[in-house]
């Protein structure tokens, strides 16, 4: 495959599906090993695409950035490829107004025109359908059986395909986040980690809403569990927006048995504190992903959504537990539950304390 001069990725804008994004990426870099790579990502994501050795370049926007004036940035950059990620109008606007001559990406509504190479969806790709209250109530009616995906719905699969356009290998792969021990040293400095005890990172928030989120009751009901059969300290994790619900369970966990670095870790020293973890219990979110890349062993908590679309890792990772209770209306991928958010509270403290001592 001839080398590309210079090719610019457009970025998606969430945390989990900029991990999902990984393996196209590491696959494009298999094929393209001298070519310059510089990736268009908001902000709040630069930390995660400054520590990947497959970019060359990041150029980071702002929300109050006009998709013009981020694509009059562009045009100094002398790009001839872009491969455009997210399904968005705004990213494929941006590329064609920074006059990069070839622009590859899916041809969503309206962006045809805005794209010199338009695929068609993947075959085998499913959205995620909303279910309305009405649908929800059919199926717990009728007893319906929750739906299930096959292994090539998943999300990883969608960004590959896409790769795939220009010349990469669409087989999965790990997505990987690579991360020191020089790193994990000054962070343990920093934050003055206990240093014997397994670790056990507790992510209580899911920015997409309260459908996703465990109780916080059960995460503690969890370390109570866990500290009576092993000396364990407890990470409790996640950004700035997640302090109120972490504050739910720093009063019910032992005091000394716990760190809480919610809000207080950069993008990158988050990587870092998962990697410094020996398990993470985690409900699906962007962390979670960034958690399973960081080669560290997952248990996530899926509730209104799929792990046959959006499992972290590699799908069927040896080092991924995934705990689910499906109710009939599962999955539902509301962000709030219009019932009694049964899929979530089905999943019992036992199974995670079980799935948590097979990995420590």
């Amino acid at each position: 495959m001839p080398e590309l001069g210079h090719l610019f990725i457009r970025g998606v804008n969430w945390l989990g599906d900029a991990v999902m994004t990984l393996p196209a990426l590491q696959r494009l870099r298999e094929v393209y090993p001298h070519t310059r790579f510089t990736l268009l990502t908001h902000e709040k994501l630069a930390g995660l695409w400054c520590r990947h050795s497959v970019i060359n370049d990041v150029v980071t926007f702002s929300d109050g950035e006009s998709p013009r004036v981020v694509g009059r940035r562009l045009r100094d950059l002398d790009i001839e490829t872009a491969l455009v990620l997210p399904n968005s109008p705004r990213a494929a606007f941006e590329c064609w107004y920074a006059n990069i001559p070839r622009r590859v990406g899916y041809a969503a509504k309206w962006r045809r025109l805005l794209l010199t190479e338009a695929l068609p969806p993947r075959r085998g790709y499913i959205a995620m359908h909303k279910r309305t209250t009405s649908e929800i109530e059919q199926c717990l009616a009728e007893s319906a059986r929750p739906a299930k995906y096959p292994t090539e719905a998943h999300h990883m699969h969608h960004y590959l395909h896409l790769a795939s356009a220009l010349g990469a290998d669409p087989e999965p792969t790990r997505p990987r986040i690579f991360v020191s021990k020089d790193e994990i040293n000054e962070l343990e400095q920093k934050f003055s980690l206990p240093g014997k005890a397994p670790r056990l990172a507790f992510i209580l928030g899911a920015e997409y809403g309260p459908a996703k989120r465990w109780p916080a009751a059960r995460f503690a009901a969890v370390a109570k569990s866990v500290l009576g059969r092993r000396q364990t300290h407890f990470l409790l994790l996640g950004g700035p927006a997640d302090q109120a619900i972490v504050e739910e369970i720093v009063g019910m966990l032992e005091p000394g048995t716990f760190t809480n670095l919610t809000g207080r870790t950069s993008l990158s020293e988050l990587a870092i504190a998962l990697a410094a973890s020996s398990c993470v219990l985690t409900n699906d979110t962007g962390p979670m992903h960034l958690a399973a890349a960081v080669d560290v062993p997952v248990v996530a908590l899926f509730g209104s959504t799929s792990p046959e679309l959006t499992a972290p890792g590699l799908p069927g990772d040896s080092k991924t537990r995934i705990l689910r209770a499906p109710p009939p209306c599962a999955p539902c991928f509301l962000r709030e539950c219009p019932l009694d958010a049964r899929c979530l509270n089905n999943i019992t403290v036992e199974s995670a304390v079980a799935a948590i001592e097979q990995t420590l």
